[in-house]
C-alpha cells in the first residue's frame, strides 16, 4: 500500500476533486486505483490569502507499487503496511472474582470495553448516574444552580469529558495502537469517522453523549455489568493484598462485594476517595498541575486572526494554541481550546465553583473560549502532603463561589489588569452553561498568579491581535486541569497494595480523553496478560 502526502485542495474545492489530484500525483489512472482513504487532514493556514487542505492518503494500486514510487520524492510518497491494534494472548492463572473497576470515564470505560470483549465479565462501578439521567442532573444545576454532588459535569458515565469538546488529540507516543483503536471505537459507536483523519478531531458534547450510550450497550452486550449511583467508600486489605471493597448506593449504608482486581479509574475530581485511598496507605504523591481562568473571545475574531477574510468563512470554526512566559519564568498556556463554545459551571462540591470548557459538535456558539493556565509545582502549593493539591484547589474554588455568589464569576480583561470589579460588559458578551456574575476575579487567585496571566495574554495579544482586548471575558476558577497527584504503580500497572491498579487521568497517568482512554487499554493489557478469562462462580 502506498501513503501519497500533500495533495492539496483549496477551501473552495469539494473533496470530490482528491481522488483525480491522487491519481496526478501517483501518476495512474482512476481505474488502476483498488481502493484508497484519507489517513490526515489538516489545514496550512500559514499564507492567509492561500490556505489550503493538506491531505494524506493510504491507496491500493494494481500492478507495481514500487513502479509508481520510483517515479515520486520520498516525501511525495511512501509504502505502507497495514497494522492494527492487537489485544494481548490471555494468561493462564485463574481469576477468583470478576474485575471491578470505579469510574465510566474513558479510562475505566476503554478498559471495561477491552476485558468485556475478551471475556473478563468486568463490573463497571459508577458513582453518578448513566449518561441520560446525568445530563438531566446538569441541566437542572445550569438552570437553578440546584448541584448533585454525586451526579454532576464531575460524575457520572463518560467522566468530566462527557461536557467538554470531546476533544481526542494526544501528544501520546503510540507505538502499540492503542490511540488508534480508541479513535476507532469511538468512530464505530457514531463519533464520525472523520476522526480518524481530522489533526484535531473532536466529537462535540452532543454525539458524544449518544457514543456513550452505545459503548455501554456494547460492553453488556458482552458481558460487562454497570453498576450506576454506586460509590467505593473503603477497601479490604489483607497481607498487602485487595480482599474487597466496600460500596454503597445513592448514600446508603456500605456494602461488602469480594474483588482481588480493582482498576481505580476515578477522575481527578473524587476528593473524598483520593483521602480513603491515603488513609488506607496506598503510596501516592503530589504532582505539578496547572490553574488560571477562561478567556471568550468573538469566534468570528478568531477566524478573522487565524484565517484571514478570504477564507474565513469557508473553512470550520477555528483553534488556536498559545503559549508565553512570565518575567517569573512560569509557563502561560491556552488549554482545553474550545472554538464556538460554552463555559460551563463544572462544580462538583456544595460551596465551590469551578469552569471548563464545552462545545457542540458543529461548535457554532458565538464565542471561542479557552483556559489560560499557568503550572504550579508542589512547592507552590504546600508541604509535600499527597492531598496538599486538592486542598490548594478546594481553596481556590471556595473563593471563587463566594465571589460569584454561587454563580461563575466572570471579569473583563482590562478591569482585571487594573484590579477594579467590572460593572458592565463590552462587546463580548459571556456565553456559559450556568449562571454568570460580574465581579473582580484578582481576589480569586494568588497574585503572582495573576501577574503571570496578565504577561502571558498580553503576549497572546502579540501573536492573535484582539487576544488582549479589554473588553475579553475571564471567568473562574479553572481548577482541574488535571490531577493534583500521584497514585504510584509498578510496571505491572500494580499500586503498592496487590491487586489495585491505579489508571488513567485520576491517578496521575493521562491528561484528555484519548491519552486516559490508551491507559485504561494499558491497564485491561496487564490483567489480561497475566489471568485467563472469567469462568463464572
Amino acid at each position: 500500500m502506498i501513503r501519497a502526502a500533500q495533495i492539496k485542495l483549496k477551501p473552495e474545492e469539494g473533496e470530490a476533486l482528491l481522488l483525480p489530484k491522487l491519481c496526478k500525483k501517483l501518476k495512474v489512472a482512476e481505474k488502476d486505483i483498488v481502493s484508497w482513504k484519507i489517513v490526515k487532514r489538516s489545514i496550512d493556514a500559514r499564507k492567509k490569502d492561500q490556505i489550503f487542505f493538506i491531505y494524506q492518503v493510504d491507496v491500493k494500486i494494481k500492478g507495481s507499487e514500487e513502479a509508481v514510487l520510483k517515479r515520486l520524492k520520498p516525501s511525495e510518497a511512501k509504502k505502507v503496511r497495514e497494522e492494527g491494534y492487537r489485544f494481548p494472548k490471555p494468561g493462564t492463572e485463574r481469576l477468583r472474582y470478576r474485575p471491578v473497576i470505579a469510574g465510566t470515564g474513558p479510562a475505566g470505560l476503554f478498559c471495561g470495553y477491552m476485558l468485556a470483549g475478551a471475556g473478563y465479565a468486568p463490573i463497571l462501578l459508577e458513582r453518578g448516574g448513566p449518561v441520560e439521567e446525568r445530563e438531566q442532573a446538569v441541566e437542572r444545576f445550569w438552570t437553578s444552580g440546584i448541584l448533585d454532588p454525586e451526579n454532576n459535569v464531575q460524575f457520572g458515565e463518560g467522566g468530566a469529558g462527557t461536557f467538554s469538546d470531546g476533544k481526542l488529540n494526544t501528544l501520546v507516543k503510540d507505538p502499540d495502537l492503542r490511540g488508534r483503536k480508541v479513535l476507532e471505537i469511538f468512530a464505530e459507536m457514531g463519533a464520525g469517522e472523520d476522526i480518524l483523519y481530522e489533526q484535531k478531531p473532536h466529537i462535540g458534547t452532543d454525539v458524544l453523549k449518544q457514543v456513550l450510550k452505545r459503548i455501554r450497550s456494547r460492553i453488556q452486550a458482552m458481558g460487562g455489568e454497570f453498576r450506576f449511583h454506586t460509590c467505593l467508600r473503603d477497601l479490604a486489605v489483607e497481607d498487602g493484598r485487595l480482599e474487597g471493597v466496600y460500596l454503597s448506593e445513592r448514600g446508603a449504608e456500605p456494602y461488602f462485594l469480594a474483588a482481588d482486581r480493582l482498576v481505580l479509574a476515578v477522575g481527578h475530581s473524587a476528593r473524598d476517595t483520593f483521602r480513603m485511598l491515603w488513609e488506607r496507605k496506598l503510596s501516592m504523591h503530589p504532582k505539578a498541575f496547572a490553574v488560571g481562568l477562561r478567556i471568550e473571545h468573538p469566534q468570528e475574531m478568531i477566524q478573522l486572526d487565524q484565517y484571514g477574510p478570504r477564507y474565513g468563512k469557508l473553512l470550520p470554526p477555528a483553534p488556536y494554541k498559545v503559549t508565553a512566559r512570565a518575567a517569573d519564568g512560569r509557563g502561560v498556556y491556552s488549554f482545553c481550546m474550545c472554538p464556538g463554545g460554552y463555559v460551563v459551571n463544572a462544580s462538583s462540591e456544595p460551596g465551590h465553583t469551578a469552569v471548563n470548557g464545552m462545545s457542540n459538535r458543529a461548535r457554532d456558539g458565538r464565542n471561542a473560549n479557552s483556559a489560560m493556565i499557568v503550572t504550579i509545582s508542589p512547592e507552590d502549593f504546600g508541604d509535600g502532603h499527597p492531598l496538599s493539591g486538592v486542598a490548594f484547589q478546594r481553596e481556590l474554588e471556595k473563593r471563587a463561589y463566594i465571589l460569584g455568589s454561587g454563580q461563575i464569576p466572570v471579569q473583563l480583561y482590562g478591569d482585571f489588569k487594573t484590579g477594579r470589579e467590572s460593572l458592565e460588559y463590552g462587546e463580548v458578551f459571556p456565553d456559559t452553561k450556568g449562571g454568570h456574575r460580574l465581579s473582580n476575579l484578582r481576589e480569586l487567585l494568588p497574585e503572582y498568579l495573576n501577574q503571570a496571566l496578565i504577561q502571558g495574554i498580553g503576549q497572546c495579544g502579540r501573536r492573535i491581535p484582539g487576544f488582549d482586548r479589554p473588553d475579553a471575558v475571564l471567568s473562574g476558577v479553572e481548577s482541574r486541569t488535571s490531577s493534583p497527584l500521584r497514585i504510584e504503580r509498578d510496571a505491572g500497572m500494580e499500586a503498592a497494595v496487590r491487586g489495585i491498579y491505579p489508571c488513567g487521568e485520576g491517578a496521575g497517568y493521562a491528561g484528555g480523553i484519548t491519552s486516559a482512554a490508551m491507559d485504561g487499554i494499558r491497564t485491561a493489557e496487564a490483567i489480561a496478560c497475566r489471568f485467563a478469562p472469567w469462568e463464572g462462580d
